[in-house]
């Protein structure tokens, strides 16, 4: 008896494979988790690394302008720490914003000049005033707020949706990144794929890259003389090899290259689809930005990410370099605002009239804030600060046109209403009907989260 003969005896034919079916003991979803009702099913999380300043764009203090250029005072830094970029200085000059802030919507909702689009949807979004964090550098931070660790090797938060929800559409990958560079700094810092990696997690649930190009994603054509039938039967007998290997073995990576191999196949017919964006009309580039024409900027990604979004990918992360304003404040930051203000706007504006606002939740943060106090001589810069910072949500269950928590009047602690990454984490799970303490997987002996295992809370007050 051959081999091929063999698996179809036994019930194990390339056709009948389902990796959760053959997964083992770190992989026991079969079906999607469903602790509570949803109020999202998916999720466009808009990561702007680098540390926007929320002392520019979103935390209006007016005492600023009167107390810019004096001295922070002791009692407000408090020992804290702060980098080694400016912990040496011998002066600490409070910055005032660079732009005036003006009154927007029904809500009268406070904002920067410098985000004139964001301006236009202050009705329709979320703003946190009091998020902080424990990381204080880059790469601790961004890895934190996307994993729920400062250290590498865990799950990402696209991963864990995948895990936990699956896929809706069988014929893309769950989730899915892009990367874009902004005009602000350059090159800004470093993005690394443990950002959107599976971390402990099987790896078929790590994000995939699309690339910043005119071909995002890159041999969705078979060569020359290949035809289907013949890559169905390369594929059918790569099965066949891995599913061996894995019943010898019971190593679970066999069964994540036999998906793989078959998203890919599946993603030939349909991902074309999603990164053309021939067939949208006028007034879609109208909305987003001529940007939104060229591969590889925001404006184009955000489009992607409706397009993702309307083919039912779970969740989409976009991840924007360049907002890391150490020096040069006054025209880095503006030009960054400029890559992504129109985009972001744009993206609710659009979600929202084709009818998927309500069951998409959209999320724009970066990793910390920046400091009230100038990093240099004034004016100059400013210097990363997880102390407090602001970000937004919307759609997905979220109410729209609030302005949550507060922070001192030199935007420097908070006050009230504190919010730290895990406790975001915590809500966005919770909107999609998953209770994030009876989410967890063994993992070298413990139970382990994506919210940690310190306490933290969904805030109801954000949420419908």
């Amino acid at each position: 008896m051959n081999r091929r003969d063999l698996l179809k005896l036994t019930g194990l034919t390339a056709s009948s494979i389902s990796l959760n079916a053959f997964s083992g003991s770190h992989n026991k979803i079969t079906t999607p988790i469903n602790h509570h009702k949803a109020t999202a099913k998916n999720i466009i999380y808009l990561c702007q690394s680098g540390g926007p300043s929320h002392v520019d764009l979103f935390d209006y203090h007016p005492e600023l302008y009167k107390l810019h250029g004096s001295e922070l005072p002791n009692s407000v830094r408090n020992g804290q720490r702060v980098t080694g970029m400016s912990a040496n200085q011998k002066s600490f000059p409070v910055c005032a914003p660079i732009k005036p802030f003006q009154q927007h919507g029904q809500t009268g909702t406070w904002m920067s000049d410098l985000l004139p689009h964001t301006s236009k949807i202050v009705d329709d979004i979320c703003i946190i005033k009091s998020m902080h964090t424990e990381a204080i550098n880059h790469d601790p931070g961004v890895t934190f707020l996307n994993t729920g660790s400062q250290f590498p090797g865990h799950p990402s938060l696209g991963a864990w949706v995948s895990y936990g929800l699956g896929s809706k559409n069988k014929n893309m990958p769950a989730f899915c990144t892009l990367i874009s560079q902004g005009s602000g700094k350059n090159p800004g810092q470093p993005i690394f794929s443990r950002l959107w990696g599976s971390g402990f997690l099987p790896s078929v649930h790590q994000g995939v890259q699309l690339r910043s190009s005119s071909s995002p994603i890159l041999f969705l054509q078979d060569p020359r003389n290949i035809t289907r039938k013949n890559r169905r039967l390369m594929l059918s007998a790569l099965k066949e090899l891995n599913l061996e290997y894995y019943q010898k073995q019971k190593d679970e990576e066999a069964l994540t290259r036999i998906e793989q191999y078959e998203m890919s196949y599946r993603m030939q017919k349909e991902a074309p689809q999603v990164v053309d964006i021939s067939n949208e009309p006028e007034s879609t580039f109208k909305l987003y930005g001529e940007d939104a024409r060229k591969p590889g900027t925001y404006a184009f990604n955000c489009l992607l990410a409706r397009r993702m979004i309307e083919k039912d990918i779970r969740m989409v992360q976009l991840f924007h370099r360049g907002w890391d304003q150490h020096k040069q404040l006054k025209t880095h930051l503006p030009a960054q605002c400029k890559d992504t203000d129109q985009a972001s706007a744009a993206l609710i504006t659009d979600l929202k009239q084709r009818g998927l606002l309500d069951d998409t939740l959209v999320v724009w943060s970066g990793e910390f804030g920046r400091s009230v106090y100038s990093q240099g001589k004034l004016g100059s810069g400013r210097d990363h600060h997880g102390r407090c910072f602001s970000m937004w949500m919307a759609g997905g269950g979220t109410k729209a046109g609030m302005s949550y928590g507060q922070t001192d009047e030199f935007a420097y602690n908070v006050v009230d209403k504190p919010v730290s990454v895990n406790d975001l984490n915590a809500t966005i799970l919770h909107c999609l009907g998953i209770d994030h303490e009876r989410f967890s997987v063994k993992h070298q002996g413990l139970d382990t989260r994506l919210t940690g295992v310190e306490h933290c809370s969904v805030i109801k007050d954000l949420l419908t």
